[in-house]
């Protein structure tokens, strides 16, 4: 598992910054992708992929412990999909 700290420190080895300035530059894309999905819209990164909002309705399911049927809620989801070169860097 990678952390918010892992990828920060990763950064500023790689580009000469220390670790708080790189963290906060990595909690603001994470903020902003949160934010865009908040508000609804779409957050599209070229070369990694896209994070957009799922609507998904009330729907009815079982209790597996007793059988009895529930009610979900309505919910929105963040989806992601991979941009085309990293689906084909998984998949070497």
């Amino acid at each position: 598992m990678t952390t918010t700290n892992e990828i920060a420190d990763k950064i500023a080895g790689e580009h000469g910054l220390t670790k708080v300035q790189s963290k906060a530059v990595v909690e603001a894309v994470f903020a902003s992708i949160t934010s865009a999905a908040t508000s609804g819209a779409e957050t599209s990164i070229p070369g990694f992929g896209k994070f957009k909002v799922k609507e998904t309705p009330e729907r009815e399911g079982r209790n597996p412990s007793t059988g009895a049927t529930v009610k979900i809620a309505a919910a929105r989801k963040l989806a992601f999909t991979p941009a085309k070169a990293v689906k084909d860097a998984l998949n070497k």
